[in-house]
């Protein structure tokens, strides 16, 4: 049973940095249930705000709702408090609630819901998606606003409305316009992070627009670095900001960008320069090259993040 009721979950949410854990697969591709579970205790250990298992650098797109639904407890189980951990919800509406119950079952303390599995839809759609996913739980929810689910600011207010549960907005857009709507319309009923590949890039501008926190990838290997970034984020020391951008940011920006769907696949090789071998992604993902793996970990020497 969830500890926090969904706004006591949005302030505990909304002013610290966010992660999502990768989940480490075995050289059979099953999940290493001893390694994620190492994984998140480490990532506990630190003065997080919240982690989302099972998410996009979880690889839960790949995941099947059994396995999501294991992975969301095992980090529920050894997370043990010290941090919130929320589930995952994607797919169509029906894998999308069979997601969010079995996350709640796990213990879940709230939940990302993602794009739903439509080549299209419009904002009607859109909301009766949510919605749903919105009444078949109780835990806090949080929406993301990317691919084919970009929300309006009136379904946001709409949701809002229907469902005092839905809590968060978070970003994978970067529309200053629809941020300025959404953040203008809705105000203080939600809180904003910002989701877009690599968001520490993005952090410190939609700060501003009162996104006020994050989820960081890179918080997964280099939790110092990415809480110090995010310290200084909120302190707005832009000069702070612009040194770690430069130092190391920007160049891994350059070292994800060589191949499609590098974001996750970055991480992965992140953790086995620090020593923290998670294993290989699934398909379709690939793993870096072994030069890119090579400049990789040049960088995280050089950055002194090791």
């Amino acid at each position: 049973m969830a500890t926090y009721a969904p706004q006591e979950l949005a302030v505990a949410l909304k002013d610290g940095l966010l992660s999502f854990p990768v989940t480490p697969f075995a050289g059979d591709g099953e999940i290493d249930e001893a390694l994620y579970r190492a994984h998140i205790d480490w990532q506990s250990s630190f003065a997080i705000g919240g982690l989302f298992a099972a998410g996009g650098t979880g690889e839960g797109f790949s995941l099947t709702p059994e396995e999501s639904a294991r992975v969301v407890r095992l980090a529920v189980e050894t997370a043990a408090g010290r941090t919130p951990v929320l589930g995952s919800a994607g797919g169509n509406t029906a894998q999308a609630i069979q997601n969010a119950q079995a996350a709640e079952a796990a213990g879940a303390e709230g939940l990302l819901l993602l794009p739903p599995y439509l080549t299209e839809c419009d904002q009607d759609g859109l909301l009766e998606h949510a919605s749903a996913v919105c009444a078949a739980t109780s835990l806090g929810v949080i929406v993301y606003n990317r691919g084919n689910a970009v929300y309006s600011a009136q379904t946001v207010a709409r949701l809002a409305e229907r469902h005092p549960s839905f809590i968060g907005f978070k970003d994978a857009i970067g529309d200053i316009e629809q941020l300025t709507r959404v953040h203008a319309t809705n105000g203080d009923r939600l809180f904003y992070l910002g989701g877009l590949p690599t968001a520490e890039t993005y952090a410190l501008p939609l700060l501003q627009l009162g996104l006020s926190t994050y989820s960081s990838a890179m918080y997964n290997f280099a939790p110092e670095f990415a809480l110090a970034f995010y310290r200084d984020v909120r302190a707005l020391d832009r000069a702070a900001v612009t040194e770690k951008l430069s130092q190391f940011v920007l160049p891994y920006l350059d070292i994800r960008d060589r191949t499609k769907g590098y974001g996750v696949s970055i991480v992965k090789g992140g953790m086995k320069a620090v020593g923290r071998d998670m294993g290989s992604v699934r398909p379709p993902l690939q793993d870096l090259t072994d030069r890119d793996r090579e400049d990789l970990s040049a960088l995280i020497d050089a950055a002194g993040i090791r």
